[in-house]
C-alpha cells in the first residue's frame, strides 16, 4: 500500500450573487483540514480555484503539476455539480489520485451521490472534517480498515457504507492552522482600500432551528466557541505577520455566549487590535446586547448582517425564526444608532408569494432601514425542513441554481421569470431609495453606500436586473465619491 503524501485541497470555481462583488474571501474550512493533515505528518496544498477564477483547463495543469496523492473538494448544494467536475477531471488526469468531498451536500447527500457506479468520489468526510480526514488517510495509507473510521460514506463492492458519526471536537483552541499556505495578495476587501481580508472562525455551530437552513442539521443544533484570549489572539497574529486588516468572522452566532462575547470584545479594545471585523448574529443577540453596543463601536466592529429574512410574522414563523417582526426593527436601529454598517436578508419567491407581497416587503424593508438589503430567492435545499413543502412547487432541478439568487421554486401565482424580474426590481428599487436619501447618512457611512451600491450595480448578478437611468445628481455624486483624492 502506497503511503499517502501530497493532499491537493481545491475549492471549486463556482461563481454567483452579491458576495463576490464585494470582497474576495478564502475558504476558511480548508486552512483548518491543512493544519490537521499538517500535523499528522502529510503534505497539504491549498489551491483556491474559485477566488482566482481558474477555469478547468488551469485546474488540470494545477493537478498535473502538483502530482497530488488526493484531491480532495468541498461543496455546499449549488457547488455540487463544480465540485464533481474536479474531481473527475483529477481521475482523468490520474486515475490513480484518491478522490474525496465534504461539507453540507455531501453529506447528506451521500446516497444520491454514491449510488451511481460511475461516481468520481472515492470518499465522502460527513460532518466535522479535521479529525475524520486525518483518520482516513491514514488508514489509505495502511491499509486498515476503512469501516472503523467515524464519519465518513463510500462504495464497497457496489454496496453503499456509511459509518457511524463522528462527535464534534471539543477543544477548537487546540486545532492547527495553515495560514502559511493562504496566497494572501488576492484576498481583498472592495470597499476599504488597502485591504488585506481573512475568514475567521471564533466559533462553530448554530442553537437554532430555522427550516430553510442547513446549519441546525449540520451541526446538530450545538454551538461551542473558542476562548476569547485564542480568537482575539489569532486577529493579533493575523494582523502582524500577513498584514490583515479586516475580517469576516464566519460563525453564524459568534454571540450566543454573552459572557464569552463580551471578553472578546474587552480583549479586541485592551489590546487595541484595530481590526475591521464584519460579522452575522441573530436579532435577538443584538436586542440583548444594547447596553454594550458602545463596546462593539470601539472594539471596531465594522459591519453587522442579521437575518431578518421576513417582515410578516406568519413566514417568520414558517422559517422558524423565534422573532418577532417588531424586534427585526429595533435590532437594525441599534447597529444604526452605533454608526456600525447595518445588513439583512429577506427570501422571497415562496409558494404563496405574489407580485403585490413582494413589493410590500421592499416597502417594509425601506422601513427597517438597514444600509444593505438583499432580496433572496427561497432555495429547496434537499435536506432542509422545510423541503417538503416547497418540493411540490420546484421547477429547477439543477443542484447549481440553488444558491439563493436564482429562482428555482414557482410560486402559485407567479412564474419563474416573474419571480426573477420581481427579486431585481426589490434590489433596485431599495439601493434608489439608499441613494436619494443618502444624505441623511453619516460621511462614512454615504461613502461606503456609494462604493458598495456601484459594485453591487456593476460586478453582481444584480447588475443585469437593476436596469434604469439614475438620477443625474446620484450619479454626480457616485462619481465625485469614487475618485480617488
Amino acid at each position: 500500500m502506497k503511503r499517502i503524501k501530497k493532499i491537493l485541497l481545491i475549492t471549486p470555481p463556482y461563481h454567483s450573487g452579491v458576495v463576490e462583488s464585494a470582497g474576495v474571501w478564502l475558504n476558511v474550512g480548508f486552512v483548518y483540514i491543512a493544519g490537521s493533515l499538517r500535523a499528522a505528518g502529510y503534505d497539504p496544498v491549498y489551491y483556491d480555484a474559485m477566488s482566482h477564477w481558474h477555469n478547468y483547463e488551469d485546474i488540470g495543469k494545477r493537478i498535473e503539476s502538483e502530482r497530488p496523492d488526493v484531491v480532495a473538494t468541498t461543496a455546499f448544494t449549488a457547488e455540487i455539480v463544480d465540485a464533481l467536475k474536479v474531481l473527475k477531471l483529477a481521475k482523468e488526469i490520474n486515475s490513480n489520485i484518491i478522490t474525496v468531498i465534504g461539507n453540507v451536500h455531501p453529506t447528506f447527500c451521500y446516497e444520491e451521490m454514491l449510488k451511481d457506479g460511475s461516481t468520481p468520489v472515492d470518499y465522502i468526510v460527513r460532518g466535522e472534517g479535521e479529525e475524520t480526514m486525518v483518520d482516513l488517510m491514514n488508514v489509505l495509507s495502511s491499509g486498515g480498515d476503512l469501516s472503523r473510521v467515524r464519519g465518513i460514506a463510500y462504495r464497497d463492492n457496489g454496496n453503499i457504507v456509511a459509518t457511524p458519526a463522528r462527535g464534534f471536537m471539543k477543544d477548537l483552541d487546540a486545532l492547527p492552522l495553515a495560514w502559511d499556505l493562504v496566497d494572501w495578495p488576492i484576498y481583498t476587501y472592495r470597499t476599504m482600500e488597502n485591504s488585506r481580508l481573512a475568514i475567521v472562525s471564533s466559533s462553530r455551530g448554530c442553537s437554532q432551528q430555522c427550516s430553510f437552513c442547513s446549519q441546525q442539521l449540520f451541526w446538530e443544533r450545538k454551538w461551542r466557541g473558542r476562548s476569547a484570549e485564542n480568537f482575539v489572539g489569532e486577529l493579533e497574529f493575523l494582523r502582524d505577520t500577513y498584514g490583515v486588516n479586516v475580517v469576516m468572522i464566519s460563525d453564524e452566532t459568534p454571540t450566543l455566549n454573552r459572557k464569552r462575547w463580551n471578553r472578546v470584545l474587552d480583549l479586541l479594545i485592551e489590546r487595541n487590535v484595530g481590526t475591521k471585523i464584519l460579522m452575522e448574529t441573530r436579532v435577538d443577540d443584538i436586542l440583548r446586547d444594547e447596553d454594550i453596543m458602545p463596546k462593539y463601536k470601539e472594539a471596531h466592529i465594522d459591519h453587522i448582517y442579521v437575518g431578518v429574512e421576513a417582515t410578516t410574522q406568519e413566514t417568520l414563523d414558517i422559517f422558524k425564526k423565534d422573532i418577532k417582526v417588531e424586534q427585526s426593527k429595533k435590532a437594525l436601529d441599534l447597529i444604526n444608532e452605533h454608526g456600525i454598517v447595518s445588513e439583512t436578508s429577506f427570501v422571497l419567491g415562496m409558494p404563496d408569494d405574489t407580485k403585490e407581497k413582494i413589493r410590500d416587503t421592499v416597502e417594509l424593508a425601506k422601513f427597517y432601514n438597514p444600509d444593505l438589503a438583499f432580496f433572496l430567492a427561497i432555495a429547496p435545499w434537499p435536506y432542509s425542513e422545510i423541503y417538503p413543502m416547497l418540493k411540490p412547487y420546484i421547477e429547477v432541478w439543477d443542484y447549481s441554481k440553488y444558491n439563493l439568487v436564482e429562482p428555482v421554486v414557482k410560486p402559485k401565482e407567479m412564474t419563474i421569470d416573474e419571480v426573477r424580474k420581481e427579486l431585481g426590481l426589490a434590489s433596485r428599487n431599495f439601493y434608489m431609495d439608499k441613494l436619494k436619501n443618502i444624505e441623511r447618512l453619516t460621511p462614512r457611512k454615504r461613502e461606503f453606500m456609494i462604493k458598495v451600491t456601484k459594485l453591487i450595480t456593476t460586478n453582481s448578478y444584480l447588475a443585469e436586473h437593476m436596469q434604469g437611468e439614475m438620477p443625474e445628481e446620484v450619479k454626480r455624486l457616485i462619481d465625485s465619491l469614487m475618485v480617488k483624492p
